[in-house]
Order: C-alpha cells, then structure tokens, then sequence
C-alpha cells in the first residue's frame, strides 16, 4: 500500500469526518449492518477496536477478510505518518501484552511501507518498530515472507535491519531445532543471507550457530554442528539411533532427560519414532512440554489412556497460575479447550486456569449491569479461523466471569427478548456459562431499558450490530449521561452502535489490558492506552474510549 506524502493532512481530516465505508447506506447518516444508526470513530479508536478483535485474514458475517484487512492497513498507514509514536506503541503492545501475533506483523510492515512512502522521518524508527514485534524466532522469517509476498522482493534497509537486530536476540539452538523446519517458507539460513545479520558480539557461540543453520540450509547433507554445543550435538547423537531402537530409548531409564537434553519437541516425536505416541512416549515427553502444548493435546493424552499420575501432573501443570500467566493467552483457550476436550478428569483444571487468566478482571464496587449480546449474528462468527468457538459462548463467559467478581450483578442475555442469568458466588464460570441461550436480533436499546435500574456502571459484550428503530442517542441513551456504559465490542466492526464520550467508552476484543482501564477511569483519573502513560482527555480521541 502506497502513502502519498500529503497523507498526514488526510489522517488528521478523518478524525474529524471519517470516511464511511463503502457497505455504508447512507454517508450522512451511518447504520451498523443490520440498518441501526451508527457513529463513526477517531481513527485511533477504531484502529484499536479492530486490532484486538481482529485476527488477520479472519471473515466475519458483516465483512471478508480481505476488507477488514484493507481497512486494517489503511489506519496503520495513515496513523504511522500522522501519529507514529502512539502507532508505533500501539504494535509493540499487540505482540507483547495483547499478544495479537499476525496482527502485529502485518501492522509492522505497513508502518515502515507507508513512512517511507511518505518520507516520514519522525518518531520512532522504521528498525525499531519491526524489531519490537519479533519475539519468536520464526517470526524474523514470517515477517519476510509476508514482505515479500505483498511488497514484492526489494526488502528495504530498515526492514532488514530491524529483522537483524530480532535475530541475534532471537536464534538459539533450540529455537533452531524447533523453527528451522522444511514447513517454513523462510528457513534461518535464508533470513540470514537476506538481512546480513552478525553474531552478537555478547554471545559468543552465535557465529558456529549461524554458519550452522546456513550449511542445514544450503548443504544439509555435510551440516554438522558445532561441537561445543550440547544441544545441538545431542540431538545428532539421537537423529543417529537405528529407528528400531528409539522407542526403548524415550521410555526406557532417562528417556524423557535425553529427549530434554536434545531440544526434541513433541511435534518432531511421532516423525523421529516412525510411529505413533502411546502412553509410554507422551508420558517420557510430558516434562518437557509446555502448558500450552499439554492444552492443545489434552484429547490426544485421553486417546493414549496416559496413566492416572501422568494426567494429574499435565493437570497440575495447565491449572497452574504462574505457568498460566507465563502463557499470556486469552482466556477463550481454555473454553475451547474444554470444548475439544470434555473429559472430567481436565474440567477442574480447565476450571482453575480459566479463573487465573481473568485474574486481571477487576472486582467492580457497587452494583453493575452486565449486559451479554446472544443474537444470531453472535453464532454466525468464530473468534478465530481455526477455532470453533462462537463469539456468543465467548461474550457469555466473560459476562460469567464479570459477574461473579462484581460487588453486586445484575447478569443479563439479550436478543430479541432478555433476561436475567441466575448465579451464585463462587461458581465455576463455566457452569453459569451453559445457562445462556440463542435469542434472535440485537435488540440492545430495549434490553437496557427493561434491566437499567439505577446500576453504577453498564457492561455490554456484544458485536455491536444493532438493529433499527431506535432513538438519536443509540441503544445506550436510557443511562445517564454521568453513569459509565463500558461497550466489548468482540468483532472490530466500525460503525459503533452509540456515540463515544466522556462516560462511554468501547474496547475492542476481550483483553485483560481492556479490563483494567475500568478502575482507572472510575478512580477519577484519565486512563492512557495500555503502552503509554499519555492522558486520556475525555472527547479528544486520545485513548481507547475517545
């Protein structure tokens, strides 16, 4: 995507009159998709609402993948040159805190494209932006590939460099064992010879690692590893091992030691063995697994009948809170994984770490409506490509979790009709989650008029799609203007289903870095973005709630 260089006069323009999208009816007078009147957002507004509930390339009901991401690319362009510190800021956080990975990529490689469209100097550097969003050694080469890919084959200085600097942080034997594979389109010897990338001089053994991962590259036949280096040569000395006596050797005396010892992953295992995992090998693997690696094959630990005492220490391991904070996913991975996975033995577990990852939802004071959208459109849609989780089972158990850490809560299903959710304290979140049901079109305004009593605060979890027929103010105009209606909004759309202000505030996704703002802004101080420590001026647009 090209940036003309008059495109800082055009970015500050849309804050004040954003273009509409072409799927809009009617320019003057925005509607969501489903013919409700909508409101338009500041750009870094509707830019953060889309990151965080946007998963690139994902379709939606109301948009393709391709349209949200051309809109995606769009704001990262103009905001780059317009806004490239708080753009800048904004990317790096996604990777780290909002641990939005592809997302971070793509907005990386549309910051640098369009600052040097534009020949934009100022802010942060075009370098330090692309090695602030690589944090995993696959990704140097990932973000290549999509460079090259969209951009064609001339890879600018400052991406290449940017790329170097994640390289010398990055690359470890390890690493290489487990991400310089055939089903990489960039392997490390091809991101080594494209970005010229020098050992760190603090690291002395990276200069044998690096001509070792260009000969696995270009001469795989002769490669061999330093010998200094006891991962790398263990894991030859086992690569060596006649097929017919691995198996004895992985569950023999020290087989899971010897597999640790040589950097072998669980997904290299099944090829290595010429064979399938039975419970013997998961259980000589398991210690060197990772808890989400234990999470992604709990079903396939049930399918090996591993013993009682393996399953109890994968379930130790999951339900964990510091290895769970360590994982910094999103609490959706353990509903899904209860989902995949339904056998009791892991359903307290899945339980417990569920509960661990919503650590950060605040204990709201006082009484809160917690309103949770279950119309159609909120089936209609995954969280993800990959995953088979609606958006209505995730806003229902965020709802749950809302609830049950709230003062007091009034937890409410709406559609077509609504209704309250009934729960206790201290229940499991899950549980209170099976209560909810399937209920039509969005009708959020009569929802907020029939359960609106006076609450502190309002809480709604949607998609936004509201539909038409109601009043100028949008479905949140029952509330006073001086009570805080809190908007999740799960799909990134941009026409937002009521106007933003000092007291009304919409989030994309369902991120803890979201959950956190509630207390800042009702302690009576301004909330900044989650990466800053900038202000947040009520009706300024600078900050998540504009």
């Amino acid at each position: 995507m090209l940036v003309a260089p008059h495109i800082a006069a055009a970015a500050r323009a849309i804050a004040v009159r954003p273009a509409p999208p072409a799927r809009y009816p009617d320019f003057a007078h925005p509607t969501t998709y489903e013919g409700g009147p909508a409101f338009t957002r500041e750009p870094r507004d509707e830019l953060f609402l889309l990151a965080v509930g946007n998963f690139v390339a994902q379709n939606t009901h109301y948009e393709g993948g391709e349209e949200r991401d051309g809109r995606y690319a769009r704001l990262v362009g103009e905001l780059a040159v317009a806004d490239p510190g708080w753009t800048a800021g904004l990317l790096r956080w996604l990777r780290g805190e909002g641990n939005m990975r592809r997302a971070s990529l793509v907005g990386a490689a549309v910051y640098v494209r369009a600052r040097l469209a534009a020949g934009a100097t100022d802010g942060p550097s075009n370098r330090s932006v692309i090695d602030s969003v690589l944090q995993r050694a696959d990704e140097p080469g990932e973000l290549l590939a999509h460079w090259i890919t969209t951009y064609g084959r001339d890879v600018p200085q400052p991406v290449k460099r940017g790329v170097a600097d994640a390289v010398r942080r990055l690359y470890s034997s390890r690493s290489l064992l487990k991400y310089d594979t055939a089903s990489h389109a960039f392997r490390f010897g091809d991101v080594l010879n494209l970005v010229h990338a020098s050992p760190d001089p603090a690291k002395p053994w990276q200069g044998a690692l690096f001509r070792y991962a260009l000969d696995r590259r270009h001469r795989p036949e002769t490669a061999v590893p330093p010998a200094t280096d006891a991962v790398l040569t263990a894991h030859r000395t086992l690569m060596e091992v006649p097929v017919d006596e691995r198996r004895a050797l992985v569950t023999g005396p020290g087989g899971g030691e010897r597999l640790a010892a040589a950097g072998m992953t669980w997904e290299a295992l099944a090829g290595w063995l010429h064979g399938p995992l039975d419970a013997p090998v998961w259980e000589a693997v398991i210690p060197a697994m990772g808890p989400m690696a234990l999470l992604r094959n709990l079903r396939n630990l049930d399918s090996a009948k591993i013993s009682a005492e393996s399953a109890a220490s994968v379930a130790a391991r999951i339900s964990d809170a510091d290895e769970v904070a360590r994982s910094r996913q999103f609490p959706l991975r353990y509903l899904a994984a209860r989902t995949n996975a339904p056998e009791r033995q892991w359903a307290s577990a899945l339980e417990a770490a569920l509960g661990h990852s919503l650590a950060n939802v605040p204990a709201l004071p006082g009484r809160t409506l917690i309103l949770v959208d279950r119309s159609d459109s909120m089936f209609w849609d995954t969280v993800s490509a990959r995953s088979k989780l609606s958006r209505a089972d995730a806003a229902a158990v965020f709802g749950c979790a809302l609830a049950l850490r709230a003062e007091q809560a009034d937890l409410v299903e709406f559609g077509w009709t609504s209704k309250e959710v009934p729960f206790s304290p201290g229940e499991p979140v899950l549980d209170v989650q099976t209560r909810f049901h399937r209920l039509g079109g969005t009708y959020t305004a009569k929802a907020v008029r029939e359960h609106y009593r006076g609450h502190d605060r309002v809480l709604i979890v949607t998609d936004e799609q509201a539909a038409p027929g109601f009043r100028p103010g949008g479905p949140t105009e029952p509330v006073p203007p001086e009570t805080p209606v809190y908007t999740w909004n799960l799909a990134g759309y941009r026409p937002a289903h009521a106007p933003t202000g000092p007291h009304r505030h919409a989030f994309g996704g369902l991120t803890d870095a979201a959950f956190r703002m509630i207390p800042l802004i009702e302690s009576g101080r301004n909330a900044g973005w989650p990466w800053t420590t900038e202000p947040h001026r009520p009706g300024d647009g600078a900050g998540p709630a504009g």
